[in-house]
């Protein structure tokens, strides 16, 4: 489907509804549709529902890349005879941003009236302390026993995860502030999604896939994209 932009008369109503997602963020969108106020409503809803499906799947990306790392790290630090949680870090192997992010977590579960066990810390952790621990500084210690947890990949290149997962952290910060993704590449973004979960684990992939939007929503989009 796609709009023709001389179809839609401008209404007082339509009118009303745009003004009350302010000009700013919506000028992007009556650019894109020619100036068309309703066309350009069209094409935030649809921003919207893009976004939704993206969340969800990516969701299951997050929650998934976090257990695999956070097991890695575990197994590392009894393998090395390291007495607590790796949180701890003992060894002093994190940096100082994966420490506050750490500290920070356990004082959200402590604010909420729980105790900070290592599975409530780990809920609260951000996407950003995953995509971190996979930065070139960990490359010589913690990777080498990170890249375990992708048994799917081609390689054991710390780029092979790395980039991808970039990636996708930049998307979900636009995704999490309602921002324009109508003109981003979502196509390959999915494609990052897709090889991250094939990366772990084939029946995994599979199972996300079978309840993912993000195609048909692709497909639905009312007007030709900049990127596929």
């Amino acid at each position: 489907m796609r709009f023709d932009h001389n179809s839609h008369a401008p209404s007082p109503r339509v009118g009303i509804v745009l003004s009350h997602f302010a000009t700013p963020r919506m000028q992007g969108y009556l650019d894109a549709c020619g100036g068309d106020p309703a066309a350009a409503l069209d094409l935030y809803r649809w921003n919207a529902q893009m976004s939704g499906a993206l969340w969800e799947t990516l969701g299951h990306l997050e929650v998934v890349l976090r257990n695999v790392l956070a097991d890695r790290l575990a197994a590392r630090s009894a393998a090395a005879g390291r007495s607590g949680s790796w949180l701890d870090d003992t060894a002093r192997e994190l940096d100082d941003r994966a420490r506050r992010d750490i500290t920070k977590a356990r004082q959200r579960v402590r604010a909420k009236g729980k105790a900070a066990s290592n599975a409530q810390t780990l809920t609260e952790l951000p996407f950003g302390f995953w995509r971190f621990l996979l930065a070139r500084r960990y490359a010589t210690t913690l990777w080498p026993d990170l890249a375990s947890g992708f048994p799917g990949a081609p390689d054991r290149a710390r780029s092979t995860i790395e980039q991808p997962v970039t990636r996708l952290h930049e998307l979900r910060n636009r995704l999490a502030h309602h921002e324009r993704v109508w003109n981003l590449p979502l196509k390959a973004r999915y494609d990052d999604i897709v090889a991250l979960l094939g990366y772990v684990d084939s029946d995994l992939l599979e199972w996300v896939a079978a309840g993912c939007r993000v195609t048909a929503a692709l497909a639905a989009c009312p007007i030709e994209r900049p990127h596929p």
